[in-house]
């Protein structure tokens, strides 16, 4: 690029008023679905970019759930570190548009010197001792023909707007791993009550077989096997206390509390407890309401700005400067008429020379644009499968969750014939504890169902962005 062509294009840019940036345009993501392929019969919804997404977990109806949402949201640190970095990107911003304006600077001084009479600036004419005392404005301004530093506002607040996003992306993730563990431990309380009865039931059976055993009317193998049932029931719920303590202090971290002092009282999930319906709407809305899709896309816009100020460093760069003040070696003379000073000019600055320094950075500058894109358009796929995700997740849950129920019913049963069959003495203990194993079983796998449905639920919440309802 030649020094006539690169005025030519200047004058050009600087009388239109626009810079050097190329026009931006949204990335496309090709092909978008239509519709959820997971998704069934559920409702379509329309939700919007600016609705609050902070409540969702309102719609699981749960008063603890929701006072430890509160507390989360008021004392997290994770949060309060991303919402810092938040604030650093907007005072960036804020730093950018500045250099918009000039910069004024007033530096007065007072100097009291004495000039070596060897100095090749001394004169028998003047004291060697005097004052200086100064009052001094500079003004100084960046002439931005070429949108350089315009490209340069737009990228910070771009990257803005991207740091607004990763921070409401991890609210929402902290929001989540908070209803995530709350419903884990919850989950917890279930299986330790559900063990606790298991372990009281165990003993009584292996007391009563012991005594059929010391009275004659049982083996030796049965008394045995009881007692090993119920030892393994013990260490089963010592196991799930032990997952449950873990489970509390880490609710306690994400509430920005001590392990050592937080404490959740033992509260079991309602029986049957379903999760809320949750409409996923069309696919198109994940990129109006997923923060971090957001986030990526002004990412790509920051760095398409940034093109344009890779762009306009092939120009000339102009600046404005003057000063106005006041100087005088004597204080009773500083402000007077004769003591003003005042200066003005321009300066222009064009590389003739970089060994390709210019060249390197555009390049690097396109780079980083693909670079953008790519991730952009990684971000959506990863949020459409992380939909069809929980989507396929719910489905076959609630499908599992009536079949287990089924189980359940029947493990039931048949442990009660088990019983009344061993106490007639037409069958061994050993079909009493398989079938007290089926129906522990059965009610574990019931439990541990209600609890990835919930836990689907939540993550189905998170991938869709947040909550709302239809006639929000």
């Amino acid at each position: 690029m030649t020094i006539r062509h690169a005025f030519l294009v200047g004058l050009a840019t600087a009388a239109t008023g626009c810079t050097l940036a190329p026009a931006y345009r949204p990335p496309s993501v090709a092909p978008t679905p239509t519709a959820f392929h997971e998704a069934g019969d559920w409702i379509e919804a329309h939700p919007a970019d600016d609705q609050s997404r902070r409540d969702w977990w309102l719609a699981f109806e749960d008063p603890g759930l929701d006072a430890l949402e509160q507390r989360a949201a008021a004392a997290n640190q994770d949060l309060k570190s991303a919402y810092a970095r938040l604030e650093q990107a907007r005072a960036a911003t804020r730093v950018a548009r500045a250099s918009l304006l000039p910069t004024i600077t007033v530096v007065p001084s007072a100097t009291r010197y004495r000039t070596s009479a060897n100095s090749p600036a001394y004169s028998s004419a003047r004291p060697a001792v005097a004052n200086d005392f100064v009052l001094d404005a500079d003004v100084s301004y960046e002439l931005d023909l070429w949108g350089r530093v315009r490209s340069l506002a737009t990228a910070a607040r771009a990257n803005e707007r991207a740091s607004a996003g990763d921070y409401a992306s991890f609210r929402l993730g902290v929001q989540a791993e908070v209803a995530i563990d709350y419903f884990a431990l919850r989950s917890a309380d279930t299986r330790q009550a559900l063990l606790e009865r298991t372990v009281a039931d165990y003993g009584r059976a292996a007391k009563l077989t012991r005594n059929l055993y010391e009275g004659g009317a049982a083996a030796l193998g049965d008394a045995e096997q009881a007692e090993a049932q119920l030892r393994t029931a013990e260490t089963e719920s010592a196991d799930n206390q032990l997952r449950r303590a873990q489970l509390e202090h880490a609710l306690a971290t994400l509430v920005g509390e001590s392990a050592s002092t937080f404490h959740m009282d033992p509260a079991p999930l309602a029986v049957g407890a379903a999760p809320p319906r949750t409409e996923p709407g069309l696919p198109s809305t994940l990129l109006e309401r997923r923060p971090d899709v957001a986030a990526a896309e002004r990412r790509v816009a920051a760095a398409n700005a940034n093109i344009g100020a890779a762009r306009a460093a092939y120009f000339p760069m102009f600046s404005l400067g003057g000063a106005v003040g006041r100087e005088s070696t004597s204080s009773s003379t500083w402000m007077t008429a004769p003591s003003r000073l005042w200066s003005a000019g321009a300066s222009a600055a064009f590389t003739v020379f970089d060994a390709g320094r210019h060249r390197a950075q555009s390049t690097a500058s396109h780079a980083a644009f693909d670079d953008a894109v790519a991730s952009y358009r990684a971000t959506v796929l990863r949020a459409y499968q992380e939909v069809e995700d929980e989507l396929a997740a719910l489905r076959q849950l609630a499908l599992e969750a009536q079949r287990e129920e089924q189980v359940v019913r029947a493990t039931d049963g048949v442990l009660r014939q088990a019983q009344a069959r061993y106490e007639a003495g037409a069958v061994t203990y050993l079909e009493v504890v398989s079938a007290e194993q089926a129906a522990l079983v059965a009610k574990t796998a019931a439990d541990d169902i209600q609890l990835r449905r919930l836990t689907a639920a939540v993550a189905l919440i998170k991938a869709l962005g947040g909550g709302w309802t239809p006639a929000a």
